[in-house]
């Protein structure tokens, strides 16, 4: 039995378009910096990027993180579904631990070259908006999905778990990686909680290569907030 409600995928979608509309109607309201290169000519380049990467999702995932989710949640796989734990500690736990995977995800692909050609088409972008945060390579976005299956089924995640980790870090990028400007008491505040657009700015747009690590709902804000953790990745050539 789950509690994930009907119609997910619009749920998810809905979201989705919502943050980003709100994001690029703040952008234009309040922009944290000029840009050189409009939107008209990156922006058909960056979702164009976002159709390819959905469309190979759905042709080799067609079940996705919350179907698998599902799945496991059928055949009481994993320790989650056999713990006698309450509903909404199961998801919190699930959700906090996924978060800890992608975050461990993202400092992987800075770490190995081979993965870091991949990421670095993210970090390529010309200017920096919340396009920016969707901008993912295909094949990153292919393994992302693989390693999230790999944690989905180990953890047995709840659905409902999947689906609120999955809505967050999609808004989460887009908010983080947004061209916004922000009143310093509020900046100073949610950088301690989450990735904000000025973490993210300072790292994406690092030459030749960042090594500071953003990629997460929350725990990049530790990134963020205490500069030293971002120092213990190796350099390695662009």
């Amino acid at each position: 039995m789950t509690d994930l409600p009907a119609g997910e995928s619009w749920i998810r979608l809905g979201i989705s378009a919502t943050v980003f509309a709100a994001m690029a109607g703040w952008e234009v309201v309040a922009p944290r910096r000029s840009q050189a290169i409009g939107r008209w000519v990156r922006w058909p380049n960056n979702l164009g990027v976002v159709i390819i990467d959905t469309i190979l999702l759905r042709l080799l995932f067609p079940a996705a993180a919350v179907g698998t989710a599902l799945a496991g949640e059928e055949q009481g796989w994993g320790p989650l579904n056999n713990l006698p734990l309450p509903r909404w500690t199961a998801v919190i736990v699930a959700v906090i631990v996924l978060d800890l995977a992608i975050y461990f995800q993202h400092v992987l692909f800075h770490a190995v070259p081979a993965l870091w050609r991949l990421h670095r088409m993210h970090h390529a972008d010309l200017e920096f908006d919340v396009t920016t945060g969707v901008r993912f390579h295909p094949v990153e976005i292919l393994l992302s999905m693989v390693i999230k299956l790999g944690m989905v089924l180990a953890l047995a995640a709840p659905a409902l778990a999947v689906l609120i980790f999955e809505v967050l870090l999609n808004a989460t990028s887009m908010f983080n990686h947004g061209n916004v400007l922000l009143p310093q008491p509020i900046d100073r505040v949610l950088r301690t909680i989450v990735v904000n657009p000025r973490c993210t700015g300072s790292t994406t747009r690092s030459s030749p290569r960042p090594t500071a690590i953003s990629a997460s709902i929350c725990l990049g804000g530790i990134g963020c907030s205490v500069p030293t953790a971002r120092s213990r990745l190796p350099a390695m050539p662009a």
